[in-house]
């Protein structure tokens, strides 16, 4: 699988046309090669606070494994005003180069809606 890139992420969720979802949330979680975690954490910091400024966002929260077994090292959850939002942002941070992970990091990020709560 490729490195993630913020235009590949646009076209994997289909927001290139359609209706707008209401307070979307993004879960990407994060397959992070041994030894690159840190790299990766300072990579999703420059893109947190790019994407903190742009319109529709509301809240981001890094998460990391506590276990050596996870096989996701790191997982991304944000909420968004609307997938509409979401891809202009992130089209404007892929236009201006911010987000630069180290070359093997593979995201697997998908935009949902809340369906049950407790």
């Amino acid at each position: 699988m490729k490195p993630f890139t913020i235009l590949a992420l646009t076209l994997a969720l289909g927001l290139t046309e359609g209706p707008a979802l209401a307070d979307v949330v993004l879960i990407n979680t994060f397959e992070v090669p041994k030894g690159q975690r840190e790299a990766t954490i300072t990579a999703w910091e420059a893109a947190r606070d790019f994407l903190a400024e742009q319109p529709g966002y509301i809240s981001t929260e890094l998460h990391g494994s506590v276990t050596q077994q996870a096989r996701f090292e790191l997982v991304n959850v944000a909420r968004w005003e609307s997938a509409q939002a979401f891809m202009a942002a992130t089209e404007e941070m892929r236009a201006a180069g911010v987000f630069q992970p180290p070359a093997d990091v593979i995201a697997n990020p998908a935009l949902y809606t809340v369906i049950a709560a407790d």
